[in-house]
Formats: structure tokens, C-alpha cells, sequence
């Protein structure tokens, strides 16, 4: 410690302030300055710290700027930490932030051990990680398309006779409506061409996470996975690419802790007060497995599309999966035999799930970096 020396980095698009923080307890911490957010400026910051002999350890928030500097910095053989924001401890009465301060306070803190370090993933888990997000971003535009089309169709008295929508026969009925005048027509063609274009997009980026699949190491990981009941193809390449090493998690309460699926807690004393999921970590791995959580309303069997997915699997996996499959319908059951609400079983039954995709995953060996 006395040979170290702790530097806070706040980092922004353009600048990163810098603080330093003496190994020694109760050390100065100083403001070092503000420099450029460059690789050749960090470069020459690395340089002149070190000038000294110190062991240099480096920290700053996780944010938008991703993690390159963390990559820099591991490349000139620096320690560097990602700190999670929503985990850096805060004085209540502390109503003043500046760069200079957030740097300073990070420094402080670091050399205290206070801090929570993310996991940094490689390239190439962050580039599919990427990828998983970008088909997300176009379910959400196809969603809001068809939310447009059929919002102007409703105010016009236009509605479908069928059951369903977005079926064949849904698609049909669309070319047969008619509107008197041709600014609405004009309309209407935008909003299904809208709907057309976002739901080819999806279908592109779906190919081409299927594409890129099979070179990258968690690979078997994905395979693995889908012998889980409501775990197909994009739930599964979902949970891996947001979780990412699941051997970072010892056992897997940690897990659904880390995805948020683990009952909020207010105690003291006496008083016990749990309250609904905490809805930490990843929303769209959590959104993912909660959609999935609702086949085991049905009972246990294996379907055609499963028995496909099984194939080539080993028996071990496939045996905790049908265990994890018989456990969670008979607990669906249970549940809402309880009367307890189908929002919250279903919740329940996705952070079981989440233990089950745990003892998978482990069990899997990743493929080797290319």
C-alpha cells in the first residue's frame, strides 16, 4: 500500500479529470488536472505517474464512453477497475458535484476498497452483446410501427374482424381498406410500409446473429441453454450475451440478484417489508426470461421444437433441464393455486429458471479465443 498509488478517472466524451490518492491511509488525495480523452494523452498520463516507481491503480465509473480506456489501460499493463455508478457509496448531505470532485471522491474510495468493479467483457462478447441489443432496438421500432397503424386505423373506424392480428389474413385485410380521401390513403401505405421495413430489419439482424454464432466461444453456452423449456434460440443468445461468464457467480442467488429478479427488502428491527422484484442489472435478459417463464403455465412435456433443440445435447444437461422443467410447472401450479396474481408466479418461476440456466451453463466449456 505504502508503494501505491490510487487514481480516480472521471471520464467524459472530450476530457478526463484525474485524481490521485496516496497508498498510505488517510494519504493526500489531490486533484492532478484534466486531460484530453485520447490514446496518446493517456499515454503520456500513465508516463508521468508512474515516474515515481508507484504501482498504479486505476478506477472509473462504468458509463457511455464503454470501455476502451479500461482496454488502454490493461494494454500498457495497468490495473484498472469498472466501477458500477449505481454502487459508489454517496453522503446524504453531499448536494455539490463537479469533475474535480467525482474524481477525487473515486480515488478516496478506491484506495478504501469501497468500490464494486463491473465485469469487462472481450471484443468480441461486447460486439455480439451489440448485435443482441441492436435486433432488440428493432423489436421495439416494429412495435411502435404497428402501434401507429393500428392507432390510425382505430381513429378512422377501421377495425379488423378477425381475432388476431399480424396474421396472413390480418396482412390481407389491410390491403382491402379504403379511404376517401388520398392523403389518408398515402398514410396508411407509409404506416404498413413502416411496419414492413421494421419487421425486415429484424429478420436481417436475426440472420446475422444465427451467422455469427458459431465463432464465438459461448457458443456451446447458447446450444446448452435452449434444453431449457421457454429458452429458444434469441432467449438464450439474449441471457448469455448479458450475463456473460457465468462462472463469476459461486452459486445462483448471486445470479438472480444480478439480473434483478430477487424480492426488493426494507427491514428493521421487527419490522419485515419485502416488496416486488429489484430490477437491477440487465432489463432486456430479465424481460427475456420472464416471457419464456410462460410456458411452464402448461404441464411438463417435451414439444416437437424442444426434442429438436435436445438433440446432441449431453444426457447431464438434458436431465437438469426436465428436472428444472417438472419442478417449475408443479411450482406454477402451486402458485396460483395460492391465488397468488399470474404476473408474480410468472416472476417467480423466471428467477428458478435463472438457477437451472446457472448449473447449464456451468457445466458447459466455452470454446477456445480464436
Amino acid at each position: 500500500m505504502q508503494n501505491s498509488i490510487f487514481i480516480g478517472l472521471d471520464v467524459h466524451k472530450a476530457t478526463i479529470s484525474v485524481a490521485v490518492a496516496q497508498g498510505s491511509r488517510g494519504g493526500e488525495v489531490r486533484h492532478w488536472g484534466t486531460v484530453p480523452h485520447r490514446p496518446d494523452h493517456v499515454r503520456k498520463l500513465v508516463e508521468k505517474l508512474s515516474a515515481g516507481g508507484g504501482k498504479l491503480h486505476f478506477c472509473y465509473e462504468a458509463g457511455p464512453c464503454g470501455y476502451g480506456l479500461h482496454r488502454q489501460l490493461a494494454e500498457l499493463g495497468q490495473d484498472c477497475i469498472v466501477v458500477a455508478p449505481s454502487l459508489i457509496p454517496v453522503k446524504a448531505g453531499d448536494r455539490v458535484k463537479t469533475d474535480r470532485r467525482d474524481a477525487m471522491m473515486l480515488a478516496k474510495l478506491h484506495r478504501a476498497g469501497e468500490l464494486t468493479a463491473v465485469w469487462v467483457p472481450d471484443t468480441a462478447h461486447e460486439a455480439m452483446r451489440d448485435l443482441v441489443r441492436a435486433r432488440a432496438t428493432a423489436m421495439r421500432v416494429t412495435g411502435k410501427a404497428r402501434q401507429h397503424l393500428q392507432g390510425f386505423l382505430l381513429r378512422h373506424g377501421r377495425i379488423y374482424p378477425g381475432k388476431k392480428g399480424w396474421t396472413v389474413a390480418y396482412r390481407r385485410w389491410l390491403t382491402t381498406v379504403r379511404f376517401q380521401h388520398p392523403a389518408q390513403q398515402i398514410v396508411l401505405q407509409d404506416y404498413v410500409d413502416a411496419v414492413a421495413d421494421a419487421e425486415a430489419r429484424v429478420a436481417k439482424l436475426t440472420g446475422q446473429i444465427a451467422d455469427l454464432l458459431p465463432e464465438w466461444k459461448l457458443a456451446p453456452v447458447v446450444a446448452a441453454v435452449q434444453a431449457m423449456r421457454g429458452v429458444a434460440f434469441i432467449v438464450a443468445v439474449t441471457v448469455v450475451a448479458e450475463v456473460g461468464d457465468f462462472h463469476r457467480f459461486d452459486n445462483p442467488r448471486q445470479l438472480m440478484a444480478y439480473l434483478g429478479l430477487t424480492p426488493s427488502e426494507h427491514s428493521s428491527g421487527s419490522s419485515q417489508r419485502r416488496g416486488g422484484i429489484t430490477k437491477a442489472g440487465s432489463g432486456l435478459a430479465r424481460r427475456a426470461l420472464i416471457e419464456g417463464a410462460w410456458s411452464y403455465r402448461m404441464q411438463a412435456r417435451v414439444s416437437r421444437k424442444l426434442h429438436d433443440r435436445l438433440e446432441g445435447l449431453p444426457s447431464a444437461i438434458r436431465d437438469i433441464a426436465w428436472k428444472g422443467q417438472l419442478r417449475m410447472c408443479q411450482r406454477y401450479r402451486h402458485l396460483v393455486a395460492a391465488g397468488k396474481a399470474k404476473v408474480v408466479v410468472t416472476t417467480a418461476i423466471a428467477r428458478e429458471m435463472v438457477g437451472f440456466i446457472w448449473a447449464i451453463a456451468r457445466a458447459v466449456t466455452p470454446l477456445q479465443a480464436c
